[in-house]
């Protein structure tokens, strides 16, 4: 079944906001929808709520969205090899690798930070003194 649903319907269905599908829309990640003859309203079809809840999952996972519209394509070519995909998902899985380190990094850095106040006044604040340095507070 192909049925119709409004903006409103696509968005539950999908799991995403009415504002998302939308945006997603505007950049081509979803084909502009059809429109109704009496009050051009938008309709999706059973396959484009498919596809939002597809883009809705990948960023959810926080693909890209350039790294989502390449593996919506893919999507369409049942046959071919999925060695793209894979890729894709180790490149996305090293940038989150790269985040966690800097993420790991920053922790320290501040926990060192809290760890150096000893009270006092803004004026002796060591965090504000190493957040901004020659500064006198």
């Amino acid at each position: 079944m192909n049925a119709s649903m409004t903006i409103g319907e696509a968005a539950a269905a999908s799991g995403m906001a009415a504002d998302n599908i939308r945006y997603y829309e505007k950049i081509g990640l979803l084909a502009k929808p059809s429109r109704t003859a009496t009050g051009n309203y938008r309709t999706y079809t059973t396959a484009e709520v498919q596809r939002l809840s597809f883009i809705r999952r990948a960023r959810e996972l926080g693909f890209p969205i350039e790294q989502v519209r390449e593996m919506l394509d893919l999507t369409r070519h049942h046959e071919r090899d999925c060695a793209r995909v894979d890729q894709l998902t180790h490149e996305h899985l090293q940038s989150i690798d790269r985040k966690i380190a800097d993420l790991t990094a920053l922790r320290h850095e501040l926990e060192g930070m809290l760890t150096s106040c000893h009270g006092g006044t803004v004026r002796e604040c060591r965090i504000l003194g190493a957040i901004h340095p020659g500064s006198s507070n």
